[in-house]
């Protein structure tokens, strides 16, 4: 956010309709299931948290997780995360809210992004997409090893 904050507000704002744009790409069902075997579970909230975390580790982990969201069972925080039996790897909520804090902060007013947002994209948000792939049972075991088999191999291994 640091980097963020020393842009001009035109670069904070195309900043944050990319970074929407990429965020509401990984609305799917298959990474939504790898966020729930990561996280021990995964609420819709959750689910932007952990968004916001693959974006976060860039753009070869974006570009993964959207082609193979089962390629985070390589992710180094990810394989700390299983072996440490922790639930935190990839949810980062802070960055969801990076533009507007680098926005406020270079403007000095807390409605200054919203403000600014209204006006620069006046068709609201987000637009995620209504295909978010084949919705399936999370809490089904044999269906996540077979949709998600190295996540599965390591998250499921102790509960199988």
């Amino acid at each position: 956010m640091n980097h963020l904050s020393g842009c001009p507000a035109q670069e904070i704002l195309e900043y944050a309709e990319r970074f929407d744009d990429v965020h509401d790409a990984l609305y799917r069902w298959d990474v939504w299931a790898a966020a729930y075997l990561i996280g021990g579970g995964c609420s819709d909230d959750s689910f932007m948290d952990f968004r916001a975390g693959v974006i976060a580790s860039g753009r070869d982990w974006y570009e993964r997780t959207a082609q193979d969201p089962d390629s985070l069972a390589e992710h180094p925080d990810v394989v700390e995360a299983a072996n440490a039996r922790g639930d935190e790897a990839l949810f980062h909520e802070d960055v969801n809210y990076a533009a507007r804090d680098a926005f406020e902060r270079l403007a000095g007013s807390a409605d200054a992004f919203d403000e600014a947002w209204a006006t620069y994209r006046p068709t609201g948000g987000h637009n995620q997409p209504t295909d978010m792939g084949e919705d399936f049972d999370f809490d089904d075991p044999e269906e996540m090893h077979r949709r998600l088999p190295r996540l599965a191999r390591l998250f499921l291994a102790e509960r199988d």
